[in-house]
This record gives C-alpha cells, sequence and structure tokens, in this order.
C-alpha cells in the first residue's frame, strides 16, 4: 500500500502574468512532519503557503490533502487552518470569543463553542487570560489565542505565515519551544513559511529552501547544515565556508563548501598538513563563547573561522594581519552546479 502524505504538490506553478512566483514545485510532506518553508524576500514561499490555504490557485499542477487533490477547493473545505502573521484578532472580542468565533459561524451553541475554546485556550497556556481583550495581552499572548483560534477547526495541516516575525527575540525562543511541542502533542503537520534561518533549523523536520520559485533543497535541517547541496543553500543556510575546490592537472572543479566552526587559523609560514587559504584578517568579533574571524582572501572572496574563544585568546590575532585559514580534508563538502 502506498504512503499517504499529508501533503503532497506535484508540478506546482503560479504566474502573474509574465512573473513566474512559483516554478514546477514537486514536494512532499509526511505525516505529522513540522515542515519549514524558507528563503530570501520574493522566492515564492509565501505564495506556495497561500496555494496550499486555497488563497491562490496554482496556474498549473495539483495540490493533494491527506490523498485527496485539493487544488480546487475553497479554504473551508480543505481540512487545513492558517494562522496569519497580523494575528487578525477582533479587537471588540475577548480571548475566548475570538477562539469560538469559527465555531460561532458553524452555528454551534454558545455553551459548547466557549467549552471548546477554553479548552484550546489551556492547550496553549492562556486560561488565565480568557477574558482580555486583545488590547490587554502582550503580542506573546496575541499570538497564542490566535493559534488556539487556528487550532479549535481541527485541522489536518496548520498553516503559519512568519508568525513569530513581530516578537522580540527572548519571546521567540519560548514561542519556538511552543509550537514544537504543540505540533508533537497533536500530531499534525505544521507548514511554517519564515525568512529566519535559525527559526527553521530549531523547529523543523523539514526544512525546504526556495530561491526564483523553484525548491533549492529540501532535507532535514542537519542535512542542510552538514550538506547544502550548492552555494546558494550554503550561504543561505549560513556556517559555511564556500571555496574554490582545488585544481586537478589544472581543471576546476567547482566549490566546496566547510563550515566555519571547523576551520582554525595559523601563522602565513606555519607547517600545516590541512588544506589552506591565505588572507588579510579584515573583522574580529567576541561572540562570548566563541570569536568569529572574518579573512579576506586575495580581495575577492571571504572567510571565516569561528574559533572558541579560550583558542583565540590563548594565541590572539590583529585586524590587518595576514594569516591562513586551514582545514581537514575530512571537513570538505563538494557542491553541486546550481
Amino acid at each position: 500500500m502506498s504512503q499517504v502524505f499529508d501533503v503532497e504538490l506535484v508540478g506546482v506553478t503560479k504566474r502573474f502574468g509574465a512573473t513566474v512566483a512559483v516554478d514546477q514545485i514537486d514536494l512532499r510532506i509526511p505525516k505529522a512532519t513540522y515542515c519549514c518553508l524558507l528563503g530570501p524576500s520574493g522566492c515564492g514561499k509565501t505564495t506556495l503557503l497561500r496555494m496550499l490555504a486555497g488563497h491562490e490557485t496554482p496556474t498549473e499542477g495539483d495540490i493533494l490533502i491527506g490523498g485527496h487533490n485539493v487544488s480546487l477547493l475553497p479554504p473551508a473545505k480543505r481540512g487545513t487552518a492558517m494562522m496569519f502573521q497580523s494575528y487578525a484578532l477582533f479587537p471588540h472580542l475577548n480571548a475566548v470569543d475570538n477562539v469560538a468565533f469559527s465555531l460561532k459561524m458553524r452555528g454551534v451553541g454558545k455553551a459548547e463553542r466557549q467549552e471548546k475554546a477554553r479548552r484550546y485556550l489551556e492547550l496553549t497556556h492562556m486560561t488565565k487570560y480568557a477574558e482580555r481583550l486583545p488590547s490587554q495581552l502582550s503580542g506573546g499572548q496575541q499570538q497564542r489565542v490566535a493559534l488556539a483560534r487556528a487550532l479549535i477547526t481541527n485541522p489536518s495541516v496548520l498553516l503559519l505565515d512568519e508568525p513569530l516575525s513581530a516578537l522580540d527575540p527572548f519571546l521567540r525562543g519560548k514561542m519556538r519551544d511552543e509550537l514544537k511541542r504543540l505540533q508533537t502533542e497533536l500530531a499534525i503537520s505544521f507548514i511554517h513559511v519564515t525568512h529566519s534561518q535559525e527559526e527553521a533549523l530549531a523547529l523543523a523536520d523539514l526544512a525546504v529552501v526556495m530561491d526564483g520559485g523553484r525548491i533549492q533543497q529540501a532535507a532535514s535541517p542537519r542535512d542542510l547544515f552538514d550538506k547544502p547541496r550548492t552555494a546558494f543553500v550554503a550561504r543561505f543556510i549560513g556556517g559555511q565556508n564556500v571555496l574554490p575546490a582545488p585544481g586537478s592537472n589544472g581543471l576546476d572543479r567547482g566549490e566546496i563548501a566547510v563550515r566555519t566552526d571547523r576551520c582554525h587559523l595559523v601563522a602565513p609560514d606555519e607547517a600545516t598538513p590541512a588544506a589552506s587559504l591565505l588572507g588579510s584578517i579584515t573583522g574580529i568579533e567576541y561572540q562570548g563563547s566563541r570569536v568569529q574571524i572574518t579573512l579576506s582572501i586575495d580581495g575577492a572572496r571571504e572567510a571565516i573561522s569561528l574559533l572558541p574563544d579560550d583558542a583565540y585568546f590563548a594565541k590572539p590575532f590583529k585586524i590587518g594581519e595576514r594569516a591562513r585559514i586551514a582545514w581537514s580534508e575530512g571537513d570538505v563538502h563538494q557542491l553541486s552546479a546550481p
């Protein structure tokens, strides 16, 4: 028996006039998966989310949810719920009534819908704020109400459009934990659009990097970080130096990626068995437990060495100093052409 995925995209394309926003996307999202769509502005990730929600119709291709083709169905018939970036809470309704609103529209009685709304407020740790208006809630609390309102419809897939972007860094960290806890407890798929690499690495079971309307790589966060497929993915995810591959018999072998924390610095004349490149130090940034050192390689390319703080301060470098950035051959990852 073939596996039924929570979401399948088959050749999905979206054009706006002459502009191709999403270009021939094929993607399978297994059951109960936390999937993050990420990429630079204009890469097509939000358009893809809107097509999943039913707010846009594909120009070509099919969208399947739970094995059923929903490409032409309205949002309410898809088994999805969407949590918007703005939260879009009704300012005149308290938290309970905001969460219960969709049930009211379906004709559910007041007592029943409020009882269910309180259960979802409890699930999102908002019980004691049930009677408050949105204006009486913090940004993080408003987000929890919006999340409860999306979940009360019992969706098979929850769609999230940059849900953490309006929060300060401390609250973003707390809400990441909350989102992952809820997704695990509910055992449904979350599809979360973000431009934050850190967010995607922290949350996703499956991270999908997009650029130019296409998927550049879809993999686990660890594989994306350790084994980026292309130079674009390596640079976008970060934590990697993209360097010219050593030539073989004078032939160009393309580019390699080496994690910045696997690179170390040595003096220009110091013997090293590892591969290395000579450069000039252009930046030194203390980051607490580590120090980031940036080198200019022949004025045309940058490379970074991320050193433990004790290693750096035992043998510090200075801006303007020449140094070699070195790495072990076992830490090299060969990149594919785009």
